[in-house]
């Protein structure tokens, strides 16, 4: 035997970028980063007077969050110059800053955090770059601060909407501040990252023939030897009793909480106590695991109601990649009644070798179904001639989390300006109003500014807490709209951390509005 044919292959030991960007490749992975890589992020900051109010050092922060992790590129449109009352509150400008252009002088120091990150500034006025909207188009995340003159974030607003591009207004002044997402009229996330505990899907109760013959080649189980028998993994028990069980009861599974609690019993009594180790881990999991796993297959709401879609059930040769494979999933549920295995196997007591042998009986279920949807898919895209084939991975991808997929419904961002509030929305704001606990007054103030003109809506409402109400408009009217840069950071964290959910199309992002209390340190999510 030679020496080569005896060296172990080389381990591929991570590369520069993958040590740079260790911490967050674990939370939303390869694909996720490239998605901030290819991305280009937009900040309006309306030029304010030479006051220091407005919001832009909560938009500035949230660049910050956004470059540090390697957004691609980001450009800021300001048309300020910079201003002592700049200095004493944004840390991305020095003294020698003033009086300079302050896009400029922030584009610079943020370049600084990351150079892998690409930076740009628009001096010119906001009014002049929205006389044509198209200058927009390079931007797939729109950041607006306030204040900003309402026809301009019309404009905005009604741009983002038209070309499904999402945009956040964050307002800030004092101890509080504000977020709002504007999202498309429709927002699909495959990758929402639920709880690891529900997502095993181990289909304990509709097996495939590999999986019951795996069950059989156990022959019986009471004849194995201690080792052996405190290694069989606890799904292969689960499905060997189940069997017994249907034996006894006319072929019927354990469907009732006292059945269950009958088979847990059951599965409990099989385990050895008197072995070398004085119990059975394995029969430990597995009974733990009964009411959990030994359940008829159903749906959740969120793959539910993307069924429903008219998308899902109308394909033709405009619908996305989402909804091609969307509508492939959902003729393989109801042709067979369950959802594409996603193929994961939960850690459980066994020899490595059982182990691996049971997680490739349902790795290699996970790839049929993946196959027999791709097969649905390419039928549909040669049926409508797309030129634009869509990656394996994708379609992997979406059949792993299928069974967690949300579609969110986007609306734009809400008008709180109570005069010309439409009837709905004032009953909604006039019943969060009536919650003690409400944040919603922060938000009016922002929007209207003034107290009094809550007073046509709120009159002699004795469910209301008006000292509470009065107290936030107070706060907001007393720093005038300035901000506080320990609660600017904090805001600009939280936004950022909402344009990466949406930037990666991972994770679930607010939809809608968040407001935060920094006095006493909560927030409210809200949809208005």
């Amino acid at each position: 035997m030679t020496a080569t044919a005896t060296t172990p292959p080389l381990i591929q030991a991570p590369t520069a970028k993958e040590k740079k960007y260790d911490r967050q490749l674990r939370l939303w992975a390869a694909s996720g980063q490239q998605a901030l890589e290819d991305s280009h992020v937009l900040l309006v900051i309306a030029s304010n007077g030479d006051d220091g109010s407005g919001s832009s050092v909560a938009g500035v922060e949230t660049l910050k969050n956004l470059v540090l992790p390697s957004i691609g590129n980001f450009t800021i449109a300001d048309s300020a110059k910079v201003t002592e009352a700049d200095l004493g509150i944004n840390f991305f400008l020095r003294s020698q800053s003033l009086g300079q252009s302050r896009a400029e002088e922030c584009k610079q120091l943020l370049e600084e955090l990351n150079p892998d990150v690409q930076g740009h500034a628009i001096t010119t006025p906001l009014s002049d770059l929205l006389k044509d909207p198209s200058r927009l188009r390079p931007y797939n995340l729109i950041i607006l601060c306030a204040p900003l003159p309402q026809e301009q974030r019309r404009i905005i607003c009604e741009y983002a909407q038209q070309y499904s591009v999402c945009l956040i207004h964050i307002q800030s002044a004092g101890f509080y501040s504000s977020f709002s997402i504007q999202l498309p009229s429709v927002f699909p996330i495959v990758d929402t990252h639920p709880d690891p505990d529900s997502i095993q899907d181990l289909r304990l109760l509709s097996p495939w023939p590999e999986l019951l013959a795996e069950v059989k080649a156990l022959d019986d189980l009471d004849k194995l030897e201690d080792h052996d028998h405190g290694h069989v993994p606890y799904a292969l028990i689960l499905l060997y009793y189940l069997e017994k069980w249907k034996q006894n009861n006319e072929g019927k599974a354990p469907d009732t909480f006292k059945d269950k609690t009958q088979f847990r019993d059951m599965v409990r009594a099989a385990a050895r106590t008197d072995n070398a180790e004085g119990g059975e881990e394995n029969f430990d999991e597995a009974a733990a695991a009964v009411l959990k796993t030994v359940a008829p297959f159903s749906i959740k709401s969120g793959c539910r109601e993307m069924f429903e879609k008219d998308s899902c059930k109308v394909i033709n040769e405009d619908s996305a990649s989402f909804w091609i494979i969307a509508a492939a999933i959902k003729t393989f549920y109801e042709t067979h009644g369950v959802l594409p295995l996603p193929g994961s196997l939960p850690d459980m007591k066994a020899k490595s070798a059982d182990y691996i042998k049971l997680q490739n009986i349902y790795k290699s279920k996970a790839r049929k179904d993946v196959a027999e949807v791709s097969q649905s898919v390419r039928s549909m895209e040669k049926k409508f001639s797309r030129k634009d084939v869509i990656p394996d991975g994708e379609i992997e991808a979406f059949c792993k989390n299928a069974a967690h997929v949300k579609v969110l419904e986007g609306s734009l961002l809400p008008q709180l300006r109570i005069e010309k509030g439409d009837i709905q929305t004032r009953k909604t704001m006039l019943n969060e109003l009536q919650n003690t606990e409400t944040l919603l007054p922060i938000l009016l103030a922002f929007e209207n500014g003034s107290r009094s003109q809550l007073d046509d809506m709120i009159a002699n409402n004795g469910k209301i807490d008006f000292e509470a109400l009065n107290n936030q408009f107070a706060e907001v009217d007393r720093v005038g709209g300035r901000e506080l840069h320990n609660i600017s950071s904090v805001t600009g964290g939280m936004v950022a951390q909402e344009a990466i959910k949406i930037i990666t199309r991972q994770y679930v992002p607010v939809n809608n509005t968040c407001i935060f209390d920094g006095i006493g340190g909560t927030t409210l999510v809200l949809k208005l």
